[in-house]
């Protein structure tokens, strides 16, 4: 899997907000003000899986059905949405 500039600018972002929650809780800032900045960290996190799930399946049945017009793409479809769901 060839991992594209956008969802490693993603990760950066993510990167970037869980510092700044690590310097709101130096500063003592409101729990809500942290579980709140969390939130949004978890949305992007899952954001990004999903991003990475749907390019990587489209490559994965592109692949299966270059072998084999065939293919079971319903197997990898699942084995997709097994992933995702152990991800929540």
């Amino acid at each position: 899997m060839i991992y594209d500039d956008d969802v490693k600018r993603r990760l950066r972002r993510i990167e970037g907000q869980v510092r700044g929650v690590l310097r709101m809780m130096d500063e003592d800032k409101d729990c809500k003000d942290v579980v709140s900045q969390l939130s949004a960290i978890r949305s992007a996190v899952d954001r990004s899986i999903a991003y990475i799930l749907t390019h990587n399946l489209e490559q994965c049945i592109r692949k299966e059905l270059e072998k084999d017009q065939n293919a079971d793409t319903t197997r990898l479809l699942k084995e997709a949405m097994d992933l995702l769901v152990k991800t929540r």
